[in-house]
């Protein structure tokens, strides 16, 4: 049988494992957002816009 404190450590510990888990896919969607917006940003900036007054 699992004591209590042995229980609360490993709720702990997996929901540090989750935590990690989560930050890992987060910064993994960043990079991806980073890596494919300077692509769609060098179109907008070949095409400047102007106006006429």
């Amino acid at each position: 049988m699992i004591s209590n404190s042995e229980m609360i450590r490993i709720r702990r510990q997996m929901q540090r494992r989750i935590h990690d888990v989560v930050a890992e896919r987060r910064r993994a969607r960043i990079a991806e957002a980073r890596h494919a917006e300077p692509a769609a940003g060098t179109d907008e900036a070949e095409t400047p816009l102007t106006t006429s007054v």
